[in-house]
């Protein structure tokens, strides 16, 4: 099969397109199913995995990507007559080996059927998006119904999947994009007002919209340049969540006493088994209900895996990257 290989941990020239074994049930034991891989999606840390500065590293040569989607080709007999059968169309939450290949080996509790509405480029895009919001949203951040919310970050992967969340669950959501085309994207979703945070003064501007009361969650995509911003434009006993960053910041804790509001994070890889299933469960009856639509921004062959790597690291994201395998 073909499959992208990094050989060596740098550059995204690093990915090259090798011939490999197509995996095999009978060699990676009774418990996995294998799916022919119909598209993967493309996240920043599969960058940083690649370039070595993850905090883990993958024995080499590896196979990147941690989700996609594809049809059930081949099923171990513990599995058959189960909740999947071959030919059903799914989602891949977390391969057992990378997903930019066009067979993945995967655990059943790693799979979610795949609704008719959306294609399989929008189901490789949706578990690392949904899941991380649902995470940020629901089990860290405790949202309510008719809280206002700010989503730092909104028109990337993560960022527009917090905010069709929110609205889901009737929350007055406002957003921040540094793009026009991205700001009119989150505006579409339903979002109250969107600001440009490339702008100066926006937080004014943000703090004017809530008439002075600030936000009671803010859920914040780059922690290393916003969050002593976000202190302030937090509600009273309003509560932070980060979900992402990329470098140390000073801020002063004085701003959170007066407030007596909160700093969280919030990270996928960090839910249990329990929070796993009901992430997956609200993800399945959003998408089921149209109330989630995952949102693609571009599409690179499987062959131009380099090239999905610069693009998901640029500034003004407009939803996923996703690789068409077939």
């Amino acid at each position: 099969m073909r499959a992208i290989r990094v050989h060596a941990f740098g550059a995204p020239e690093q990915l090259v397109l090798d011939e490999v074994p197509t995996p095999s049930l009978e060699h990676h034991g009774s418990e996995l199913a294998r799916v022919r891989m119909h598209a993967a999606a493309v996240n920043p840390v599969d960058t940083y995995i690649r370039a070595g500065t993850y905090a883990t590293r993958p024995e080499l040569p590896y196979t990147p990507g941690f989700e996609g989607a594809g049809v059930i080709d081949a099923l171990p007999e513990s599995m058959q007559g189960g909740a999947f059968s071959v030919g059903d169309r799914v989602i891949v939450c977390h391969a057992a080996a990378g997903t930019y290949a066009e067979y993945a080996l995967c655990a059943p509790e790693n799979l979610l059927a795949m609704p008719d509405a959306i294609d399989f480029t929008q189901g490789a895009a949706t578990w690392v998006s949904y899941a991380t919001a649902f995470r940020a949203l629901h089990q860290i951040g405790l949202a309510a119904r008719g809280e206002r919310v700010l989503v730092h970050g909104a028109s990337g992967g993560v960022g527009l999947a917090c905010v069709q969340l929110a609205i889901a669950a009737q929350m007055e959501v406002f957003g921040t994009a540094s793009s026009a085309e991205g700001r009119a994207l989150v505006l579409e979703q339903g979002a109250a007002a969107v600001f440009d945070h490339s702008a100066e003064g926006y937080g004014e501007e943000l703090m004017a919209a809530t008439g002075g009361e600030g936000f009671a969650l803010i859920l914040e995509m780059a922690a290393h340049v916003n969050l002593d911003r976000d202190l302030d434009l937090v509600a009273r006993r309003g509560r932070i969540v980060v979900i992402g960053n990329r470098a140390p910041i000073e801020i002063n804790p004085r701003k959170m006493m007066s407030k007596e509001s909160s700093i969280s994070a919030a990270m996928l890889f960090g839910m249990n088994p329990q929070e796993k299933q009901r992430a997956q469960a609200a993800i399945a009856s959003g998408l089921a209900d149209g109330a989630l639509t995952p949102l693609i921004q571009e599409r690179f062959a499987l062959e131009d895996a380099s090239l999905a790597h610069q693009a998901v690291m640029r500034d003004g994201a407009r939803g996923k990257i996703v690789l068409e395998i077939s």
